[in-house]
């Protein structure tokens, strides 16, 4: 809703005295009628849930497999391809019963930092290699590849820290590549995070338990109520499904029927539980301490000297690095290897000012709503504007009315583990891009990856598409709006954490997410990266150090600093 203000001639017909005053009144009743209009959007859309197919029952059958939309032909190309380049060396088949004797043990691997090119120095500049070499828990070298390393580059006192690359060579030997960016002392760390063994698992699970992690919906009417199981996949020979596809992004949702109630008067959506279907003794391979999450040591010196560059030598950046780091901490600060400089916004003040005048709707999962706390908690002038939801589901509003800045967030839709939230909250990305205008002073964040663990790959990637087909329309009615993606992070794990959301999981997806987004005006924030090379423990909602340079650069994108 768009309200004309009063003529200007008007405007300077009040008393002087009295200007300023009436002119803050007018500003204040405009945004109130907004918000108000705001609201009375949100609770028809709760009345008129417009984006979902009418619920209708499916017959009975053999419920195997979940009901989606074909491809378009290049859609389905971009899947096959993508299928392919993350494609995970083959690991082993496990024996039954299960012996941890010949699964990788870190506490008897090691890794070596190999001599530098013709036995000279190191220089700022250079790249430091390492061979890690994997072993059993009887000592003996591993024949295969498959575990999921991570490694860092490090010196605590100078808070520097740098993600490594590593390579498999499938035959129980990986290398790790570090680009080297500043002077003095840098520190290996190599970790274990599972090995080969548990990817197997973790492989069949997603191949024959999609639907592990239980979703439910109550259904209410009058004095009657009913609470089904949901889901993408649902297994069932007997019961009634109802339909909840998305009708414009064609994402499928199923519930079972209820006995008594019409597929019409569902209200809610909550995560249930998660099921542990592990096997005898896999759940030895999710051992945090032992085989998940544990440091390689060294079989000789763990760090190297590393001198000022030397004359001549390139400057270290993305675009002269094959597969090279986005980026690196210096004095704690996150510092990119190209594109947007990084600035800091060390004050409130400095963040107000960036966001004056902006419009700012983010959508995804917590650890989205963690970037709005940020700002809810940081700028003393943005108010949140009470809509009575969920702490953790959302959605939220906050305003800074002196300033003119607007703050939304909203959780992505389903699958989304939550608390119960009304299903009239649970709106998919692509359907909520498409309703916004859009421009110069509108920023679009995103991040969703955490609630996808437990799916095939094919269940994400085609959200992904579904989203980017919505950012690539914004785009193009709206070519000046600012578009900020999120990527996934490494976490703390636990055997539970391990099979609904591993870092495994959430390292394909990350990988599918840069693909998929890649050559498009948008902008990412590289979470991977930048909780790997920091020194603080992972975490699925990154400590506030990490948290301040995220911000950091997400402010940068909004508000570059201007050439010339």
């Amino acid at each position: 809703m768009t309200l004309r203000a009063r003529k200007t001639q008007e405007v300077t017909t009040y008393q002087p005295q009295y200007g300023a005053a009436r002119i803050f009144f007018l500003f204040t009743v405009i945004v109130l009628i907004c918000v108000l209009c705001f609201i009375h959007i949100v609770e028809f859309q709760k009345k008129e849930n417009l984006t979902i197919i009418p619920p209708r029952v499916v017959p009975k059958k053999h419920h195997d497999v979940c009901t989606v939309q074909p491809l378009s032909p290049k859609e389905d190309l971009e899947e096959k391809l993508l299928l392919e380049s993350i494609a995970w060396p083959e690991t082993p088949p496990l024996p039954t019963p299960l012996s941890m004797n010949e699964t990788s043990y870190p506490a008897k691997s090691t890794f070596t930092i190999l001599p530098q090119s013709g036995g000279g120095q190191w220089h700022v500049g250079d790249k430091l290699k390492v061979l890690i070499k994997m072993c059993d828990f009887q000592g003996h070298p591993k024949k295969s590849g498959g575990d999921v390393l991570f490694a860092r580059l490090h010196n605590p006192t100078l808070g520097a820290g740098v993600a490594g690359k590593v390579e498999d060579h499938l035959n129980g030997s990986y290398s790790a590549v570090f680009s080297l960016l500043w002077e003095g002392s840098a520190w290996v760390e190599v970790t274990l995070v599972h090995p080969s063994e548990a990817v197997t698992v973790l492989r069949r699970l997603n191949s024959e338990q999609p639907d592990r992690v239980i979703f439910q919906s109550l259904f209410y009417s009058g004095s009657i109520s009913e609470t089904t199981i949901c889901n993408v996949f649902l297994h069932s020979t007997e019961q009634l499904l109802c339909n909840y596809t998305d009708l414009h992004t064609g994402e499928p949702w199923f519930c079972f029927k209820p006995k008594n109630l019409n597929c019409d008067t569902r209200i809610n959506h909550s995560k249930r539980e998660v099921k542990q279907n592990l096997k005898a003794n896999e759940e030895k391979l999710f051992q945090l301490g032992v085989n998940m999450k544990v440091s390689i040591p060294a079989s000789g010196p763990a760090s190297v000297t590393v001198l000022p560059r030397q004359k001549g030598q390139a400057v270290v950046n993305s675009s002269n690095m094959e597969s090279g780091p986005s980026g690196y901490y210096y004095k704690d600060e996150w510092q990119t290897l190209s594109g947007t400089k990084v600035q800091q916004f060390n004050t409130p003040s400095a963040v107000t000012q960036c966001l004056k005048g902006k419009v700012v709707h983010l959508y995804g999962d917590s650890t989205i709503r963690q970037w709005f706390e940020y700002f809810n908690g940081a700028l003393p002038d943005l108010k949140e504007f009470d809509l009575h939801s969920h702490k953790q589901n959302g959605p939220f509003m906050a305003m800074d009315i002196p300033n003119n800045i607007l703050m939304t967030f909203r959780c992505h839709g389903p699958p989304f583990r939550c608390h119960p939230v009304p299903i009239s909250e649970l709106r998919y990305i692509a359907n909520e891009l498409d309703n916004v205008i859009g421009g110069t002073n509108t920023v679009v964040i995103f991040g969703i990856w955490a609630h996808f663990g437990s799916y095939p790959m094919e269940v994400y990637i085609r959200r992904l598409q579904t989203i980017r087909r919505a950012v690539i329309r914004l785009l193009n009615r709206s070519p000046g709006t600012v578009v900020i993606i999120r990527t996934a992070n490494p976490k703390a794990l636990t055997l539970f954490e391990s099979l609904a959301n591993s870092d495994w999981y959430s390292l394909q997806n990350d990988k599918v997410l840069r693909a998929i987004f890649k050559g498009l005006n948008v902008h990412l924030v590289d979470a991977w990266e930048m909780v790997l090379a920091h020194h603080l423990p992972h975490n699925l909602h990154p400590q506030p150090p990490i948290i301040k340079n995220m911000i950091n650069v997400l402010l940068s994108y909004i508000c570059p600093i201007k050439s010339g």
